[in-house]
């Protein structure tokens, strides 16, 4: 899942953005509202996830601007504000979820992962496996076996094959691999891209799972 977090609190920044990432996500992190405005315009995310109390443009402000712009993303807030009048306002001018800090930062991973089936459940299927021939993902655990052995995958090798799976029949170009499988601040290239399915190709051959990633020439990188 790619993540936009909105915090404006470093330390908060920087334990979220770890552990999100230690978790399998890609994140990208704004320190205020206007910041956020223009991540926003350069990219797509899954899930935003909105501190309230922002400067320079407060997450309300921010909230329904977005909206106002035909922006759908699911966005879960964050907010030290408990009362009930604040959980309202927060759902009336746009959000989905509304999580009170402190908070324990499994449940925060729970309400991202409800986010994700709401908005796309197909990806989930409800389930936290997935069979393709004769390989098993195992989305939980992040790993893949063959004939229960496990196929050794580096985290970018693991992220690229679960979005192919999950997007069966989709033709991903590198430029669109980039953007959903990197942060903006990641310096990747097309050569880095195509090392990365060139080395996972050559795993998936080793288990017997050779030709499974195609390619279509001038567009990109699929699975059938």
């Amino acid at each position: 899942m790619k993540i936009l977090l909105v915090e404006d609190s470093h330390s908060l920044q920087q334990s979220l953005t770890a552990g999100l990432k230690n978790s399998g996500h890609v994140v990208d992190g704004a320190l205020d509202g206007e910041s956020a405005l223009g991540y926003i315009s350069a990219s797509t995310y899954d899930v935003i996830v909105l501190d309230m109390m922002l400067p320079k443009l407060s997450g309300e402000e921010f909230l329904r601007k977005i909206r106002r712009n035909g922006v759908s993303t699911a966005v879960l807030i964050l907010s030290a504000r408990d009362q009930v009048e604040d959980r309202i306002l927060g759902l009336d001018v746009g959000a989905d979820d509304y999580l009170v800090k402190p908070f324990s930062f499994e449940e925060l991973l729970s309400r991202l992962r409800a986010l994700e089936r709401r908005v796309a459940p197909s990806r989930w299927e409800e389930e936290s496996s997935t069979v393709i021939g004769a390989l098993v993902i195992n989305r939980k655990q992040r790993k893949v076996f063959h004939d229960d052995v496990e196929v050794v995958l580096t985290p970018s090798e693991y992220a690229l094959l679960d979005l192919l799976v999950l997007r069966r029949g989709q033709v991903f170009s590198h430029d669109q691999l980039i953007e959903r499988l990197y942060d903006a601040t990641s310096n990747v290239t097309r050569n880095a891209v195509e090392a990365h399915v060139s080395s996972l190709r050559k795993k998936l051959a080793n288990a017997d799972e050779a030709g499974l990633i195609k390619t279509r020439r001038g567009f990109g990188y699929y699975i059938e």
